[in-house]
């Protein structure tokens, strides 16, 4: 270990399903020391995702009233635990397996990451503590070297979002002048969609507030749709390639008939609702393919790195907090009254 490392660090810690008062800011946490294939990063900035407030309440569970409350994964969370899916800091220290011409480089950290040597799935902040600190250790192989001049908070607003958009995207093969829908535009992974499908040369209806619609049109959105307004009374039946779907909810039926025959439906999140109304008939009869998108490949995270690296997303910061203020930051990010990411930075050591 490096002698400039302190023995404690700031952080702040789960201890339990359910509000805001399992949310503990500590400043005697102990500074995690790599494994043998591991590296330690100092932390630059985080930022908050829906999975962190998922995980919290246990929204997971099939079994909300059980006392085990199982994580996404499906196996009940460890407390306790540092949250923080998204990643963005440096190198200070490495295991002994680890190059030590690692230290130093500026890094990002894949979210969703491969299993574990018992085959677990592992996914930062959830099965293994993560950036809501200030030092996070993980696999070297998930630590992504990256060039690129963004701010950390910048940077930070990456790795769940746009690798849950990359991921929904390559699984329902967007390519060139489709036309697609995506749902949840104005949130993190909904406005990260919206950016690769344009970059795909896509055709985009965006559904969001109407406040946020020049954002999205900035962003590059073609179309906007006030959000609560029924898909079938703004688009005609089977004029849609492809859905692209975080919020679910009581629009699903509307979303399978727009879809055009041999049309794809990709989803990642339900936050109006994971229970929904699927009529058979519109699945076979237009021989539509769903898609359940959560795990990804390695690619879909390298394609992000050189997405940035050359500049071709860019990202939108809607606020700054420090870590101290996570609550704050968690109930903004609960009001949904911003387009982007809600970013945290955690004290200088």
């Amino acid at each position: 270990m490096a002698a400039l490392i302190p023995e404690l660090m700031s952080a702040v810690v789960l201890t339990g399903h359910g509000g805001f008062n399992h949310l503990h800011y500590v400043t005697d946490a102990p500074v995690p020391r790599p494994s043998a294939d591991e590296v330690l990063i100092e932390v630059g900035a985080s930022a908050v995702n829906n999975t962190d407030i998922n995980t919290r309440l246990g929204w997971y569970s099939r079994n909300p009233d059980a006392d085990d409350k199982t994580a996404w994964s499906g196996s009940a969370l460890a407390f306790p635990r540092i949250q923080g899916a998204d990643c963005c800091g440096r190198i200070v220290a490495v295991g002994s397996d680890v190059d030590a011409t690692r230290v130093g480089e500026r890094v990002l950290v894949r979210t969703m990451q491969d299993p574990d040597v018992t085959g677990t799935q592992i996914t930062l902040g959830s099965e293994i503590d993560g950036a809501f600190a200030q030092y996070v250790a993980v696999r070297s192989s998930e630590a992504f070297a990256i060039d690129s001049t963004w701010t950390d908070g910048e940077l930070a607003s990456l790795p769940c979002s746009y690798s849950t958009a990359e991921g929904l995207l390559q699984r329902a093969g967007i390519s060139a002048d489709e036309r697609v829908l995506i749902t949840g535009a104005s949130g993190g992974v909904g406005s990260a969609a919206v950016q690769l499908a344009k970059r795909r040369g896509a055709h985009v209806t965006a559904v969001a507030h109407p406040d946020k619609k020049s954002t999205l049109l900035d962003f590059g959105a073609d179309v906007v749709l006030a959000r609560g307004v029924e898909p079938l009374s703004a688009l005609a039946a089977n004029s849609i390639d492809a859905v692209i779907d975080v919020v679910g909810g009581p629009d699903f039926p509307d979303l399978l008939t727009v879809l055009r025959p041999r049309g794809r439906y990709a989803v990642s999140g339900a936050v109006a609702g994971p229970h929904v109304d699927l009529d058979l008939r519109d699945l076979y009869l237009k021989d539509l393919t769903l898609l359940g998108c959560t795990f990804h490949e390695r690619a879909v995270f390298e394609n992000l790195v050189g997405y940035v690296e050359r500049n071709e997303v860019r990202p939108l910061v809607a606020a700054t907090y420090p870590l101290a203020e996570i609550v704050a930051a968690q109930e903004r990010f609960l009001a949904k009254d911003f387009v982007g990411k809600i970013v945290l930075v955690p004290p200088q050591p």
